[in-house]
């Protein structure tokens, strides 16, 4: 049986063979550099990177939550003040002064007329 090897095909296959090898090896060099210049291009602009933007964007609805929640509270609590405000005194307001002997009952412990000062604390145990 006679060998039909033709050497120059061989030389040939080889050839295109280093040249897919060296054209995917200059592919990965391109795309290397272009990614790298890409991203000094985009730190250049100071643009924000994704993750940044989606953390800021959380902080900024839960925020919103929560300023909804305190509005209600607000609302609430207003309302209540409003209907304290509004409505009729169960007692009337204490009418004692200290200057007043009569709001005092009679005993030792009751201030002189005018003086205006509260009185003496007393010492149940002491001298």
């Amino acid at each position: 049986m006679v060998q039909t090897t033709n050497r120059f095909f061989d030389e040939v296959a080889r050839l295109m063979n280093d040249a897919a090898g060296v054209a995917q090896g200059v592919r990965r060099e391109f795309d290397t550099l272009f990614r790298s210049q890409a991203e000094r291009i985009l730190r250049d602009l100071d643009i924000v990177q994704r993750e940044e933007f989606e953390a800021v964007k959380e902080m900024a609805r839960l925020a919103r939550e929560e300023n909804e929640a305190l509005k209600a509270r607000l609302a609430d609590v207003e309302g209540k003040t409003a209907a304290l405000a509004t409505a009729p005194q169960s007692a009337p307001p204490s009418t004692h002064t200290w200057n007043d002997p009569a709001s005092f009952s009679a005993d030792a412990s009751a201030p002189k007329q005018g003086t205006g000062d509260p009185p003496p604390a007393t010492n149940p145990g002491g001298p």
